[in-house]
């Protein structure tokens, strides 16, 4: 189809296949001179029911939550220096809620006609299947999405 793209979100979670898909992401803005964001979304409902499952107690969940907001940070800077790295301007985003909710409301109001996700990592079990904030991007995304396999190659083209 050719169709270039005009604005890119891509999710960042901290695993190693999202650092893969910002590297692609960044890759395609750059080729499409498309805007860029990258989005990090701390799962507060999850902490929330670690806590109302007895998991974790409140005191627990805020330590925890803290150093979900510094790993943000800290990836979605790592993320602003690959994009400087190639020149591609950059926005980044660092969310709280739902992930699968939050994500689908930033795509629609960043108007983004691609989203970019790591590869899905092996799910064990349907129950988890049913959880995985990925696979409900993938189901409930309002624009096309690009699942981005862990793959050394994209490393050494980026790097290239």
């Amino acid at each position: 189809m050719g169709v270039p793209f005009k604005q890119i979100v891509v999710y960042l979670d901290g695993s190693e296949s999202s650092m893969t898909a910002i590297m692609y992401g960044i890759k395609l803005a750059e080729k499409h001179d498309a805007k860029l964001t990258a989005a990090y979304v701390v799962n507060t409902r999850a902490l929330s029911e670690l806590v109302k499952a007895g998991i974790f107690v409140t005191v627990e969940r805020d330590e925890y939550q803290r150093d979900l907001q510094l790993d943000a940070d800290r990836y979605l800077r790592h993320a602003s220096r690959l994009a400087q790295q190639k020149q591609v301007l950059i926005e980044t985003v660092k969310l709280e809620g739902t992930v699968h909710v939050v994500m689908k409301e930033l795509l629609k109001s960043t108007k983004a006609d691609l989203l970019v996700l790591g590869g899905v990592t092996d799910i064990r079990s349907r129950r988890e299947e049913l959880a995985s904030e990925t696979d409900r991007m993938l189901r409930t995304s309002p624009c096309p999405v690009l699942v981005v396999r862990d793959d050394d190659d994209i490393w050494l083209e980026f790097e290239a």
